[in-house]
């Protein structure tokens, strides 16, 4: 018998930093852990980068795994006034 996978619930919140404050934020909400995806973008929603996360990955490896996506990402936003930062988060029954 086929097994039937149903999407998860989630919702997105938003944030808007300085670019300085990007990466740092960013960190923060991967170590929070109850994260499925961060978009970040430009004030006019061109998307940036997207960084899907998956269940149960360890925090301290993937803050790693990304360590270089997010100092490209720091580069690129220091110059820029503001981001926003849409965080997508599973909805808890």
């Amino acid at each position: 018998m086929a097994e039937k996978k149903t999407k998860e619930e989630t919702y997105t919140e938003e944030f808007e930093v300085d670019g300085s404050q990007v990466v740092e934020k960013v960190k923060e909400l991967i170590q929070a852990g109850n994260v499925r995806k961060i978009i970040i973008r430009k004030q006019d929603n061109k998307v940036l980068m997207e960084i899907p996360l998956t269940a149960g990955v360890a925090v301290g490896g993937i803050v790693t795994y990304f360590a270089t996506p997010l100092a490209v990402l720091g580069l690129l936003v220091a110059i820029i006034a503001k981001v926003k930062i849409q965080v997508v988060h599973p909805v808890e029954n």
